[in-house]
């Protein structure tokens, strides 16, 4: 069931038997050069709509631009600031706290958000416990999971990827987009195979470390079909995880 796609006296239908929702939230930033600028905000968009669609819970809008300054070298890369997107969150979750949601699951797509979503959990906490004892807002409660971190998803990336998966540009991800969208299937010669590892601070300092954008990669191993096997196994998951989250 998608927020986008419903009526509002269908999401008033579902309060009554549910208080959850998934939100996913990505980012739009380059992924190589054979790899999709929306890969962060396509991969979990599917999933969870996926999810939804088997377990019959509401998955919100997508929140597709995120953390990304330090790809902001590559042609098409957006990025908010931190206190930007608390800021947004916290609308966000307030948004759905004023309708009666209690449990609020973001469905991640980009590790680099990570640090800023909880943070803006962390103010969302501050504020319901600097309320007043007059307050009617429920307790409201968040939850980040990386589409990726399923035990089962890094299982069969380890065993079909190995080293050569990497953490930015992988195989896994373009897979995804790769089955979703077959016309986006492309080709570039890479050089070196596998990328390298190192550090980075601006968008700079990350060019120039990885000049073709990958780190730690070989995106040339993806498969559509391996897309298919990902995106089932991490649905599965989800289902399992937001149930325990919404059960809480």
């Amino acid at each position: 069931m998608l927020l986008h796609h419903s009526s509002w006296p269908e999401i008033e239908a579902y309060l009554e038997k549910s208080k959850g929702i998934v939100i996913p939230i990505g980012s739009t930033e380059q992924h190589g050069p054979t790899g999709l600028i929306g890969t962060d905000a396509i991969c979990p968009e599917a999933i969870a709509a996926r999810a939804g669609e088997q377990a019959g819970f509401l998955v919100g809008p997508t929140f597709n631009v995120g953390i990304a300054q330090h790809h902001l070298g590559f042609p098409g890369t957006l990025t908010l600031r931190p206190s930007t997107m608390i800021a947004a969150i916290h609308d966000w979750v307030s948004s759905l706290a004023r309708h009666g949601f209690e449990r609020i699951y973001f469905f991640n797509g980009h590790g680099g958000n990570a640090a800023a979503i909880e943070a803006a959990f962390a103010e969302i906490y501050a504020d319901q416990s600097l309320a007043n004892a007059a307050s009617n807002r429920g307790p409201v409660k968040c939850k980040r999971a990386n589409w990726w971190d399923f035990k089962p998803v890094m299982d069969f990336c380890q065993k079909r990827y190995g080293a050569a998966h990497g953490v930015h540009a992988t195989p896994s991800e373009i897979a995804v987009t790769w089955f979703l969208h077959p016309h986006a299937v492309k080709e570039a010669e890479l050089t070196p195979k596998v990328a390298p590892w190192g550090r980075y601070t601006d968008a700079e300092s990350y060019r120039a470390a990885f000049p073709d954008g990958r780190i730690g990669s070989d995106p040339s191993l993806a498969d559509p079909r391996d897309g298919e096997k990902i995106i089932a196994l991490s649905a599965e998951a989800l289902i399992e995880d937001f149930r325990k989250f919404e059960a809480e």
